[in-house]
């Protein structure tokens, strides 16, 4: 018996989500040489994951973003909706803003990349564990310089307003027409709003608008 085990260190129960079955092995593995982290289920779905961390009610649930029948995002909000304490942390190979936003705005507790090493990853377990945040520190870093964003690099009232057209679809010709500037304006704007999103096209500055509340979509 370990030492931590002879101490009575109290078990954090594990919930496993990734379509893929040589990631769940990996990572059941990694976990059993922890006498304090225990896999209690595996989830190949997002809809698996869901019902099963209703079911299992597990301390953490390590979440992949890219499962089958309901993406990860959308499951971190149906099992916070049934359990708003859940901790979830997203373990993931993508790492764009917008897979970021929609994570945290979900609910996710942490955000770690696939790359990540062992250790990072059991002491970010422990750590939702205790309600506390575990973000990878490039991830961390992201988001802390997104709150710290002042208003310069806020988008201006006429670049929301140019995103907000480019959103229905328009070209840089109608939008020039729409809002009575021109076309190199328009093309001016975009730069400037790709340059402050950390984005490099109209779908992603969209996107990632949107999943920071800048720009409201769907009427």
């Amino acid at each position: 018996m370990s030492e931590r085990a002879e101490r009575g260190v109290m078990s954090v129960r594990v919930l496993i989500a990734d379509d893929h079955p040589v990631v769940r092995d990996g990572i059941r593995a990694m976990l059993g040489t922890q006498d304090d982290l225990k896999v209690v289920g595996e989830a190949v779905s997002g809809t698996d994951a869901v019902r099963l961390a209703r079911d299992l009610r597990p301390d953490v649930t390590l979440m992949d973003l890219q499962m089958p029948e309901m993406d990860g995002a959308t499951a971190i909000c149906r099992i916070r909706d049934h359990d708003p304490g859940a901790k979830v942390i997203v373990l993931t190979t993508y790492d764009t803003d917008s897979d970021i936003s929609r994570a945290i705005d979900a609910g996710a507790i942490g955000y770690l990349l696939k790359d990540t090493r062992r250790e990072q990853l059991f002491d970010a377990i422990r750590a939702a564990a205790r309600g506390e945040s575990a973000l990878s520190p490039a991830i961390a870093t992201r988001v802390l310089s997104w709150a710290r964003a002042d208003a310069r690099d806020a988008l201006s009232g006429r670049e929301i307003e140019v995103l907000g057209v480019v959103a229905q679809g328009m070209s840089n010709k109608a939008i020039a027409a729409h809002l009575c500037i021109s076309e190199a304006t328009v093309k001016t704007h975009l730069l400037h709003i790709f340059a402050k999103l950390g984005v490099d096209d109209r779908t992603a500055a969209v996107t990632v608008a949107a999943s920071r509340g800048i720009l409201r979509l769907g009427g």
